[in-house]
């Protein structure tokens, strides 16, 4: 055998697995049916910015392990997601926290923005939520759902909110204090120079083969190392034995405009349902860009196809039924399954990176 791994696809879990192989002095070849490495982190330069190509990449974590992990190979900046939201030309903070009651209310007070929201939810009176769209007044009230929740989660979804399951929100983060940081997590930041670096360290020395497509040469391409790392869709992988699993996609319209700043964030939700894209992105913010000209994305939800880029996994009662068909056939082979597609689930980047060095810690400290 040429190689002790095949390593089938370059994004976050097959180059933390593949680094970690190396270390320990196993020889790797990994593959990728793209032209580029770093799956959807890869981050293309235009006009001196890193644009993010396959939407925004946030790094979030309160795992310090994690963090001095990917701090080992780049620095990372301090940015800090604090996105605004866009309903009908007027504009909101985002998560909804003190200065978005006082945007829609004019109430200064956690003790009246209180007062407001539990009105509105006793008045709604849902005691039992049927859908998402129950749920949201249930939590949270009318002007919140219909202006910050209701045509933003209908677009990205494709569906009616009464047509949504409830659990889809278990909860809406409300803060009672002017905080426009997005996320809880303790450390929150952007790789200093775009997350290629962040990838080709990971990567450096190891072989790669790009625009390869595994499956157009699976027998061969598997006889060529003693073990399997796959990172693609797993019903795929079984020749959609039990079915195919549902995704959500995204198209994505990248423009360069002869400007230095379009929006002065780097993310703008679009919470109305007449506007059929769900955010703009302005990639420089990610990284604080004084460039004279900038990049914008605007991110369209569609529904998947085969020939689409699977972003969402729908995790619903009927696909992860079927994900668990598939992942107790995997656990007959010999083959290691993960990331967002080969393990069905929502990852953030911090529990791709988790999930790929626990499993390779399992099986370098056992031999």
């Amino acid at each position: 055998m040429k190689y002790d791994y095949l390593i089938v696809g370059a994004g976050l879990f097959g180059s933390v697995f593949a680094h970690e192989a190396q270390k320990k002095g196993k020889k790797c070849l990994v593959i990728d049916r793209r032209s580029h490495l770093g799956g959807n982190v890869y981050c293309e330069e235009i006009e001196g910015i890193n644009v993010h190509k396959y939407g925004a990449h946030i790094f979030h974590t309160n795992d310090k392990e994690i963090w001095d992990y990917v701090n080992s190979f780049v620095a990372f900046n301090r940015y800090t997601n604090s996105p605004m939201a866009n309903y009908r030309d007027q504009l909101y903070n985002l998560p909804f926290n003190m200065n978005t009651f006082y945007q829609l209310w004019k109430v200064k007070t956690p003790a009246e923005a209180r007062a407001f929201i539990n009105k509105q939810v006793q008045q709604e009176g849902i005691k039992n939520p049927k859908n998402l769209e129950e749920q949201a007044l249930s939590l949270v009230g009318r002007d919140i759902y219909e202006k910050l929740i209701k045509g933003y989660t209908e677009k990205q979804w494709g569906r009616k909110a009464t047509e949504l399951p409830a659990f889809i929100i278990k909860r809406l983060p409300l803060r009672f204090t002017f905080d426009n940081n997005y996320f809880n997590d303790k450390y929150q930041g952007i790789p200093i120079g775009g997350y290629n670096k962040l990838i080709n360290a990971l990567l450096e020395g190891v072989e790669t083969r790009l625009e390869v497509d595994f499956f157009q040469d699976k027998t061969a391409l598997m006889s060529m190392a003693d073990k399997l790392v796959f990172t693609g869709k797993i019903d795929e992988f079984y020749d959609y034995r039990y079915g195919k699993l549902e995704y959500r996609s995204l198209d994505f319209k990248h423009q360069t405009l002869n400007m230095e700043n379009y929006q002065g964030n780097a993310v703008v939700n679009y919470t109305d349902a007449e506007i059929p894209y769900t955010r703009i992105l302005e990639h420089k913010h990610f990284e604080f860009g004084t460039q004279k000209k900038t990049v914008i994305t605007k991110e369209y939800p569609t529904e998947w196809s085969g020939n689409k880029e699977p972003y969402y996994p729908i995790n619903d009662k009927r696909n992860n039924e079927m994900y668990i068909k598939y992942r107790d056939l995997s656990l007959q082979d010999d083959i290691i399954f993960g990331g967002r597609l080969a393990e069905y689930k929502y990852y953030d980047m911090h529990q791709v990176i988790a999930s790929a060095l626990a499993k390779s810690k399992k099986i370098f400290n056992a031999q």
